[in-house]
């Protein structure tokens, strides 16, 4: 289960002013699974209005219903394969997005599993949070616990001009459990129950 303190935890850094992302890439997609284009940036090389708007889509994760739209998965021992997604977002985290052979390989996995009339975009953040130590008291103190690295991924439709719409589902990884990131665990979000959620089940390798 995901405690909604965790995810509040971490919403409080996705701000303009508080901002946890260093960096966004993402594609557009065609309704066949093909990649029409892509991006890689660094988040604070954005324009103010658009860090605005990349928070927005990116917080519809941790903002969801907890438990409900957003939800806990384990992943197996055996997900650690060569081939496995897992591992693939595990490498894409530790490259802190920069590597874009990796982001292809991603891409290419979401063209074959996930796809959607009309085409969609697919974005993806990484963030690292400074852990701050709570005292004995539960009152946060200066010193840092950890560093938390993660990603969130979204899915949305495309409307004009390759805008993404309101993200339909998405995920964070590793998800972050008691205050600390826990690689053998997902947390993903899905608006609603139909296809695209399970589309991205199948992707995430957790169906």
């Amino acid at each position: 289960m995901i405690n909604r303190d965790d995810m509040l935890e971490l919403t409080r850094r996705m701000t303009v002013k508080r901002n946890c992302f260093d960096r966004i890439a993402g594609a557009y997609m065609d309704e066949e699974g093909f990649i029409d284009g892509t991006f890689n940036q660094h988040f604070l090389n954005l324009t103010a209005p658009e860090r605005d708007k990349n928070l927005k889509l990116a917080k519809a994760v941790p903002f969801a219903e907890t438990n409900v739209q957003l939800k806990e998965y384990a992943y197996r021992t055996r997900d650690l394969a060569d081939d496995s997604m897992r591992k693939l977002l595990c490498a894409l985290n530790e490259s802190e997005l920069k590597n874009d052979a990796l982001l292809e390989m991603f891409y290419e996995e979401v063209g074959r599993h996930y796809q959607r009339s009309g085409g969609f975009a697919v974005y993806v953040f990484h963030g690292g949070y400074d852990i701050p130590r709570k005292g004995t008291d539960g009152e946060s103190q200066w010193e840092s616990e950890e560093v938390y690295d993660f990603l969130i991924g979204i899915f949305c439709p495309l409307e004009d001009d390759y805008e993404p719409g309101e993200p339909e589902c998405g995920f964070l990884y590793p998800a972050f459990k008691n205050r600390s990131g826990d690689g053998r665990l997902i947390d993903v979000f899905r608006k609603e129950n139909g296809a695209a959620g399970s589309a991205l089940l199948e992707l995430l390798g957790i169906d």
